[in-house]
């Protein structure tokens, strides 16, 4: 490994340190963080690994740094400042406030070679595992939007004791607990048949066509923080979109 990697890998280390004390405040909203000088004698790192975590921290709104003034930690945006703009509308059913989730089961699990094909991640690793139905707040019983599946990482599994009490999309639960940024989601759109196991609960015939909409989240560590799949019968999803021609 070049020393130019090693000096990457540690300044995420020296980032996620930080994140970490910021989140359980040993460094409160408007106080400020050691000096680089400070931080580097702490660390035992060169002052440009200093800067480069300071500007993780940056970009996940959790400092601010000024010439003269050093780095101060600021109150992070709300979650509510996070606004899927290339997602349709009919695409983001599942989260809209007209909905509620109905969470089945939640636990860890380790990624089988089935799930690894699925949802990305890596066979043999664990992650927490939340699994239910969505369905419109004013539908009859049993007339579920989609299937929903979440698989978060297990650095992140804290969440799952606030689930039963939350509604909404759960990446703003990891940013707010964890100091974190989502800073990428990267969606796949697949044409899959309802097997019969998940057409008992989305009331539809076995083998019925559906769209399988995999959403991975990925965090300004180049972590992913959370794969998030849902299943739509075919007859209850659209998904719509506008291109524009660029001159030039």
């Amino acid at each position: 490994m070049s020393e130019t990697r090693v000096a990457d890998h540690r300044y995420l280390q020296v980032a996620r340190t930080l994140r970490k004390e910021i989140v359980e405040g040993v460094y409160p909203v408007g106080s400020q963080l050691p000096t680089e000088h400070e931080l580097c004698e702490r660390f035992a790192v060169s002052r440009y690994t200093i800067r480069e975590a300071l500007r993780r921290l940056r970009e996940d709104n959790l400092v601010s740094s000024r010439p003269r003034t050093g780095t101060l930690v600021v109150p992070r945006p709300s979650s509510d400042s996070y606004v899927q703009h290339v997602m349709s509308i009919n695409d983001l059913l599942a989260f809209a406030t007209d909905t509620r989730f109905a969470i089945e089961s939640v636990a860890i699990i380790t990624i089988d070679d089935e799930l690894a094909a699925r949802t990305g991640l890596a066979a043999g690793e664990q992650w927490l595992t939340v699994r239910g139905f969505r369905r419109a707040t004013d539908a009859a019983p049993g007339a579920a939007l989609c299937r929903t599946e979440y698989y978060i990482n297990r650095a992140f599994a804290g969440v799952g004791r606030l689930l039963q009490r939350h509604e909404g999309p759960i990446f703003p639960l990891i940013e707010d607990l964890f100091g974190l940024s989502i800073v990428e989601v990267q969606q796949e759109i697949a044409a899959v048949l309802i097997d019969p196991g998940l057409a008992r609960g989305l009331e539809i015939d076995p083998g019925a066509p559906a769209l399988e909409v995999r959403r991975t989240y990925t965090t300004s560590d180049g972590q992913v923080a959370q794969v998030t799949i849902n299943t739509h019968p075919a007859s209850r999803f659209r998904h719509s979109m506008t291109m524009r021609r660029v001159r030039g």
